[in-house]
């Protein structure tokens, strides 16, 4: 082809690239530097703050299957002392999952001690993050509309019960775009080789383009980040006809498919996986962390090796300039407690207690707390009412999550549920809520981030949800 047929270099974008050249990921690289900008706004990127942000990274702690808010942040006195009667006339029987009627309450023996200046409550099942109370804000007033385990997950991430919106990480990416040119922008790690309920679609990018979905790492793997470097075996000259069979097939789909966000996503995933050959392998290497750090993510200890190594990951991305990172605990539901409550919560905060209140620590002391966001909680709370008599059913319309970092106000608890714990009353705060004040937090306003899918602005919040000023300081 002549000189006169190729598109001028300085319009060039990454497909034309790919389609005129045959070579392998180091072109790739250098025409992702030359055209970084044109490259994001091909994906429709808006890349702005909408006010002064408070935080620029976002920790999830995801606690699968939902804990116990009774048994860890809110205690309730009446509980214990009218355990094993009925739920009082003067409450409305909730709808719960499995359907269990007239089940007599059951206690919550727990410990509880006032923790720190501002003197929160939290139980002796949590007694690392409870050295960490004036950092937090307890919100005790949480609901949703998620009443099992595939509604509830996929909710809490994407602000609807059904599948098929993005998830939080993704309308974040999609907003702010990406502070680093080597990673991704948006990584989840589980502490098993399982999955959560509803799979990848967790952390999904729905109808905003593909290149905005969450990328799963290993974290607990030898490998955390499969398939990083090429087999052994492969030589130079076969991976770069490897790479041209991909440029062929990408080049084939692009012409019948333009519209599609897929192809770019693709495109995009290689260009990455070009740059994290030469960073990842660093940013996952623990040997260069002290020992000193590493126990105080309870990595010296068996029970919380696998969360703690997941948690030190997450500061070591941070550091690296990864925005939007979530931590599953409990991958498939396991804090799910219809039956022995007692053996399943203890061994799950056992696992999770030192690593959560490590990675608090650790952040405070490094300067990067004030910038990054911390989220403790699950999809839904317990009932106190029990089930098959030592367990609790899902509790959706009053429980706990936490906050710190990120210019959250520490030491404080915002709204309260009913005198037994099963309805939030005060201070309500839907996912909806949840989701606008933590893209308030970034800098996002939840009304005005939108992204035109078929003719109708979508918001992340669906149209609803507000910030809760008592989250910050000086409120």
């Amino acid at each position: 082809m002549s000189d006169s047929h190729q598109p001028a270099a300085s319009h060039w974008n990454r497909r034309d690239f790919l389609q005129h050249s045959g070579v392998g990921f180091g072109a790739v690289a250098l025409q992702w530097m030359l055209h970084q900008e044109n490259a994001r706004a091909s994906v429709g990127t808006p890349a702005a703050h909408h006010h002064p942000a408070r935080a620029k990274h976002v920790i999830w702690l995801f606690m699968e299957g939902g804990p116990s808010h009774l048994d860890l942040l809110d205690p309730k006195p009446l509980l214990s002392r009218l355990a094993g009667q009925p739920l009082p006339p003067s409450f409305k029987e909730p709808i719960t999952a499995m359907g269990e009627k007239g089940a007599p309450l059951l206690e919550a023996p727990r410990q509880w001690k006032r923790h720190g200046q501002s003197g929160l409550w939290a139980s002796e099942w949590i007694p690392e993050i409870a050295t960490c109370m004036d950092d937090i804000a307890v919100i005790r007033s949480c609901w949703t509309n998620g009443i099992n385990h595939a509604g509830g997950v996929c909710q809490m991430n994407t602000c609807i019960n059904v599948a098929g919106r993005p998830s939080l990480g993704a309308w974040v990416d999609y907003g702010l775009g990406s502070i680093n040119e080597n990673l991704p922008s948006f990584v989840v790690m589980c502490d098993t080789k399982g999955r959560p309920v509803n799979g990848p679609r967790n952390w999904g990018s729905g109808f905003i383009p593909a290149s905005h979905q969450g990328v799963r790492i290993h974290g607990t793997a030898a490998e955390p980040i499969a398939h990083l470097n090429p087999p052994a075996e492969f030589s130079p000259a076969r991976q770069r006809d490897k790479l041209s069979l991909l440029q062929k097939f990408n080049r084939e789909h692009a012409r019948r498919h333009q519209d599609q966000s897929e192809l770019e996503a693709r495109i995009r995933s290689y260009e990455l996986a070009f740059r994290m050959q030469a960073w990842a392998p660093e940013a996952v290497d623990l040997r260069g962390e002290t020992e000193e750090t590493k126990a105080l993510y309870g990595m010296d200890h068996r029970d919380t090796e696998t969360f703690g190594r997941n948690c030190l990951l997450a500061r070591r991305l941070v550091e690296r300039g990864v925005r939007f990172i979530q931590l599953y605990c409990g991958t498939g539901s396991k804090w799910d407690s219809h039956t022995g409550i007692e053996a399943n919560h203890s061994r799950l905060c056992r696992s999770m207690d030192k690593p959560v209140a490590g990675l608090l620590r650790d952040l405070k002391r490094r300067g990067l707390l004030e910038e990054t966001l911390v989220i403790w909680g699950g999809e839904f709370g317990r009932t106190p009412m029990s089930e098959k008599g030592d367990g609790r059913d899902h509790n959706p319309t009053g429980f706990s999550i936490w906050m710190a970092g990120g210019s959250v106000q520490g030491g404080q608890t915002i709204g309260a549920t009913d005198e037994l714990g099963l309805y939030a009353t005060s201070d309500r705060m839907h996912v909806h809520d949840i989701h606008a004040s933590i893209l308030w937090l970034l800098g996002l306003d939840n009304m005005v981030l939108t992204f035109d899918h078929k003719g109708r602005p979508e918001r992340p919040t669906i149209n609803e949800g507000a910030f809760n000023p008592k989250l910050i300081r000086g409120a």
